[in-house]
């Protein structure tokens, strides 16, 4: 939102999400990755999914990045991605979970074959 000299926005927070405090959905995370679903914005948007959508024009974002593109905490992006997602106005997909680490005998098993059959 535009912001004023302070640093401070010119519109909280809250009144971004249209007084609403808590998302539709509730498996929406701060890693969850947003989409959008490439139909076209209706003229009814508000101001602050409107933007959001536009961001997702340009690839996809997790919620934390959004929130810093559009400098609004991240409570408020949920509320507002859970919107656009009502309206299948944007796709939301869940974090990708961190790789299990390899087993480290499985690696030595592997390199041992790797090196038996250069020497062939």
């Amino acid at each position: 939102m535009t912001g004023r000299r302070g640093g401070r926005p010119l519109v909280p927070a809250y009144l971004s999400t249209g007084g609403v405090a808590r998302p539709s959905r509730a498996h929406l995370e701060r890693l969850s990755v947003l989409t959008g679903s490439g139909a076209p914005a209706p003229p009814d948007l508000p101001a602050a999914q409107a933007a959001l959508l536009e961001e997702l024009e340009y690839g996809s974002l997790t919620v934390l990045e959004a929130a810093a593109l559009l400098r609004l905490p991240v409570s408020a992006v949920l509320v507002l991605a859970a919107g656009l997602v009502d309206r299948d106005l944007a796709l939301a997909r869940a974090p990708i979970p961190p790789a299990r680490r390899f087993d480290p005998d499985l690696l030595k098993r592997v390199a041992d074959g790797l090196r038996d059959l250069k020497h062939r």
